[in-house]
């Protein structure tokens, strides 16, 4: 396991956040679960941290009582190959949730996902202006993103 670990601060339902995610991901590892015990600031028994890795990265799911809000400054990007991983990731994550333009949606937890093909992060760094152009173009106008349209942009067509 690497240094960094991503921190997701969860108002209360860390472990229904998790559980929602090994249903839609199913790499998913639960590596610990620690809980509070008497005395703490949450009810004993209740989930202190869940400790978790999801495409070899690793990640703290946290429990508190105070109340925190995920923002859509900090995401995580989902990278795709295909329309139907696409389709799969942004429909169980979009359960629940907002979806906003450019293929970024806000899950029930308040967590933001980028749901992205990995063609695009190539099409985006084209060194041709007019094919970065196109596909940027694109892009702008889709909430969820469409690999298909995309390639369309990106070949001219």
């Amino acid at each position: 396991m690497g240094k960094l670990r991503t921190f997701l601060w969860f108002n209360g339902d860390a472990e229904a956040a998790v559980a929602h995610y090994q249903t839609i991901f199913p790499d998913l590892v639960i590596a610990e679960t620690l809980r509070y015990g008497p005395g703490m600031m949450m009810p004993e028994g209740s989930v202190l941290t869940i400790n978790f890795t999801l495409f070899g990265q690793a990640f703290v799911a946290m429990n508190s009582p105070k109340d925190h809000a995920f923002t859509p400054s900090v995401s995580i990007l989902v990278e795709c190959e295909t329309q139907a991983e696409i389709d799969h990731y942004w429909d169980g994550l979009l359960d629940g949730g907002t979806s906003m333009a450019c293929g970024w949606l806000t899950d029930k937890f308040g967590v933001t996902w980028q749901i992205t093909p990995r063609l695009l992060l190539d099409w985006i760094h084209d060194p041709d202006a007019d094919r970065q152009q196109r596909v940027f173009s694109a892009m702008v106008n889709m909430i969820k993103l469409d690999l298909p349209a995309l390639q369309r942009a990106y070949d001219g067509s």
